[in-house]
């Protein structure tokens, strides 16, 4: 416990988002003197401008589609528009209840909020407001921010970000997605539902690119179903505002207009102008180099979230707070296997996985066995008129090397593939694990049991 200046603190965290307070909660909990710098809002990214917002927003657009499928259930209803004032007073309250439960959380731990713009004043040394902060570990967690591309202007009017379009006071009635990955993908179909004609640009060949390529493919299946059209391998070249929205012109000279242009092109570290360089911290690219334990080059200095090239994903940045917290401590623990980090994307239908896909098993010169279980064999996804499927790939005679699904709900069903990918299980130890009916974690366990090479309700 660090002793002397209340200046003088054992862990200074730099950076309130996720990675940043569950360091600093972690850290607290093992008996160190914490402070946790943040400018804007304890929360970070995740909270206030990205996963709990965004994921209102799609639930009140699943709320939207299911009352105009309301008659397929044999119920009246009647959809009569998107009330969208409506809209944010719910993402506020579930913002404001989350935000109030983690600032009560750090204060009941005894960590030190210091409200400010913090820079990396040093080796253990950051500076606030004219103050500096004194500890033996600092941990850099300053997130991200939408990036664009060159030449590109965002005005936040007609061109705008992920932010401005949580923010938008109407619904558009078209717009241009640049950008087909998760943030792209997760805003075509909410706006979709709401009521807006959509369009993605994707540069490469298929939407949700680093994904299990038949997934993909399920995807963009769904999306045309839904009427939202996407141009895949097609470059950005240029846009011109006009009076009534934009027009988009992609190498190839083809032009698509719309009300806005929302660029969704990922989400860059914010690393600039914040001493991290002058310290002695080596950057590729903006983004800062750690090993496996999140250590800098610098003794005492540590990064973690969205800072360092690992995946952007706010229960990603939970799990390096954690384990920066635990390294100082001394506890020895594990480093993060990547791939057995779970990804969802939260779109109807959902895209979720753990593991690898098959193109990256072959690349690790793996053979493999595969089984595709279609969700039109599972009553519960049925009910629930979800189209989709789930896909094990394992290793010949061995574990199963990643867990792939499509369809209404399936991010739930992903915390069952992550603990198969994570604990090493066989298809076989699997498929004698009994499945609750009628659930769509049946899913799971047909194409475990036709891997086991004892296939029960699987036609394919």
């Amino acid at each position: 416990m660090a002793e002397g200046s209340p200046n003088d603190f054992d862990i200074v965290v730099l950076g309130g988002g996720s990675g940043g307070y569950a360091c600093a909660l972690r850290a607290a909990e093992l008996g160190s003197k914490v402070a946790l710098i943040e400018k804007d809002k304890i929360g970070g990214t995740c909270l206030h401008r990205g996963c709990i917002p965004t994921k209102t927003f799609l639930h009140a657009a699943e709320v939207a589609d299911e009352t105009r499928e309301a008659a397929t259930f044999g119920v009246k209803a009647r959809f009569e528009g998107i009330d969208i004032e409506g809209v944010h007073g719910f993402r506020d309250k579930i913002v404001t209840r989350a935000w109030k439960g983690v600032q009560g959380l750090l204060k009941s731990k005894g960590v030190t909020i210091v409200e400010g713009e913090g820079r990396l004043a040093g080796a253990g040394q950051v500076s606030v407001g004219g103050q500096i902060y004194r500890a033996a570990n600092v941990v850099l967690a300053t997130g991200s921010e939408p990036r664009s591309l060159p030449g590109l202007k965002i005005d936040g009017e007609r061109i705008i970000t992920s932010d401005h379009a949580l923010t938008l006071g109407r619904v558009p009635a078209s717009v241009i997605v640049l950008g087909g990955g998760v943030i792209g993908v997760e805003f075509a179909s909410l706006w979709r539902s709401f009521g807006a004609e959509v369009t993605v640009v994707e540069a490469l060949p298929h939407l949700l690119p680093l994904e299990e390529e038949s997934s993909s493919k399920a995807l963009e299946r769904a999306f045309r179903r839904r009427g939202i059209r996407y141009e895949l391998g097609s470059r950005f070249d240029s846009v011109k505002v006009t009076e009534t929205g934009v027009v988009v012109t992609l190498e190839g000279g083809k032009t698509l207009d719309a009300e806005l242009l929302l660029v969704a092109v990922g989400r860059g570290p914010v690393t600039a102008g914040l001493g991290y360089e002058e310290a002695g911290v080596r950057l590729e690219r903006g983004t800062v180099v750690v090993d496996e334990y999140c250590q800098t080059g610098v003794p005492g200095v540590y990064a973690v979230g969205d800072l360092i090239p690992t995946p952007q994903l706010a229960h990603a940045g939970f799990a390096e707070g954690i384990l920066v917290a635990e390294h100082i401590a001394g506890l020895g623990p594990i480093p993060i296997d990547y791939d057995g980090v779970p990804r969802i994307t939260y779109s109807d239908p959902e895209v979720a996985s753990v593991g690898i896909t098959t193109a990256k098993a072959r690349e690790r010169g793996l053979q493999v066995v595969e089984m595709t279980y279609d969700l039109a064999g599972n009553p519960k996804s049925q009910i629930l008129q979800t189209q989709g499927s789930v896909k094990i790939i394992a290793q010949q005679d061995g574990p199963v090397l990643g867990v792939h699904m499509v369809g209404r709900r399936v991010g739930e069903l992903v915390t069952e593939g992550q603990l198969i990918y994570n604990w090493e299980a066989l298809p076989a130890e699997v498929a004698q694990l009994i499945h609750a009916h009628p659930t769509q974690s049946e899913a799971v366990g047909e194409a475990m049991l036709a891997l086991a090479g004892k296939p029960l309700h699987v036609h394919n």
